[in-house]
């Protein structure tokens, strides 16, 4: 196996670890109200909103790392992200009180900061011209974390009890970073030119891109996290409402989100063949009417609309990433993308406390669903206004591209 190869896959293990991580809390505070009242109160809102800092830090720590990168080398950072992760998922586990988890989990926040900038970068440079097919391979393993996290924290705790649903997948981190230090892991970015030479795109095609990308960023980061989060709890209450089943809860939301994890391999094919736009279209139509839906469902119907949302949003994340692939320049992704996911994360951050607090004060789910609707028009939008070029599949057309004044010429 060739250092590239090594590389993905150290990649995309830390893309498991990273949403694993961050969604542990998600399912653990059903446990939590049961196991350590004394310690924590009943109440689900509080303890949800323990998660806060993380999320921020999460958002915040993105931004520099195109800095760091530069100075202390790729590599470096990938291995304080498995170290740094993990020994933060084992503070959380031994927390004495709600202040100490807050704590604990903000950490390992900051430490989660460095995937998404740090790792799609690397990524894009090991995977070369086949940049669609690694970010589908890659979105998979993002949201094996994201579909595991539910059902694995639910089983712990169950029969373990909740410190061990933060403390397994704590050491698992740390001994996947000491088998990276071990190999020694080198930036292939240094080493292997990625693909063709990168083209020159019209500046103003770049502006526009730039732009969706951007005003994209902050609603499907709120869209990503606040469906992730509320998804053990839709589960609990609207299919399995009895703390007995707390282990049918995560599989459910297990089978929910595993849609998604399946939907970016196949986005991800697609977009080799196809424009952006022509992929990103479709999944952005299904997001609006399926949150209507299911702020009114009740019983098993919720499954698969679930399902069907979880594959439109997971599925766009794979067009959201190969975005900046297309349409920026190798010396700039690192910047862009810890901009882009700085952005997006702020958008993460709030909701947390955005669910916990409407959850408490406006009638439940329901009108987080509603809410969530309105997000997902704008998505749409932003699928509308991006550019549809057929210069994305035959780069060497770009330099024959004429600069569009106003709208975009669309792909033949």
């Amino acid at each position: 196996m060739d250092a590239a190869r090594r590389q993905i896959w150290f990649v995309n293990a830390a893309h498991i670890f990273t949403h694993y991580g961050l969604l542990i809390l998600a399912t653990g505070v059903l446990a939590i109200v049961l196991q350590d009242p004394a310690m924590f109160g009943t109440d689900y809102g509080p303890i949800l909103a323990l998660g806060t800092g993380m999320f921020v830090l999460y958002g915040l720590g993105s931004l520099p790392m195109g800095w760091l990168a530069e100075r202390f080398g790729r590599p470096a950072l990938m291995l304080a992200f498995f170290l740094g992760s993990g020994g933060a998922l084992l503070l959380a586990a031994a927390a004495p009180g709600p202040w100490w988890l807050a704590a604990g989990l903000a950490l390992m926040g900051a430490f989660s900061a460095i995937y998404h900038p740090i790792g799609t970068a690397m990524l894009v440079d090991a995977a070369g011209a086949r940049v669609g097919a690694a970010m589908g391979i890659n979105g998979v393993f993002g949201n094996l974390g994201v579909a595991l996290a539910p059902v694995v924290t639910a089983f712990l705790a169950a029969w373990l009890g909740w410190r061990w649903a933060f403390a397994v997948p704590g050491v698992l981190c740390v001994l996947v970073g000491l088998l990276y230090w071990r190999e020694g892991s080198v930036d292939v970015a240094k080493n292997k030119a990625a693909g063709q030479p990168f083209p020159e795109i019209p500046p103003a095609v770049v502006r526009r891109a730039v732009v969706v990308l951007l005003s994209l960023a902050t609603v499907s980061g709120f869209i990503f996290n606040a469906f992730t989060l509320l998804l053990p709890k839709l589960m609990a209450e609207r299919l399995a409402d009895s703390p007995d089943l707390l282990p049918v809860v995560g599989l459910l939301a297990f089978l929910a989100t595993l849609c998604g994890g399946l939907t970016q391999f196949t986005v991800g094919r697609l977009i080799d063949r196809n424009t952006l736009k022509r992929v990103f279209l479709p999944l952005a139509c299904i997001q609006m009417p399926g949150f209507l839906l299911l702020s009114q469902l009740q019983g098993w119907a919720v499954l698969p609309v679930s399902g069907l949302i979880a594959a439109a949003i997971f599925g766009q994340v794979t067009v959201n990433e190969t975005m900046t692939a297309r349409y920026v320049a190798p010396a700039l992704r690192a910047r862009l993308y810890s901009i882009r996911f700085f952005v997006g994360f702020l958008g993460a951050a709030a909701a947390s406390p955005f669910i916990a607090w409407l959850h408490a004060t406006a009638g439940g789910l329901g009108s987080v669903l509603l809410v969530l609707a309105g997000f997902a028009a704008v998505t749409f939008l932003c699928a509308l206004a991006f550019p549809d070029r057929k210069e994305e599949l035959a780069p060497a057309l770009w330099a024959a591209a004429p600069t569009p004044r106003g709208v975009a010429q669309p792909a033949e």
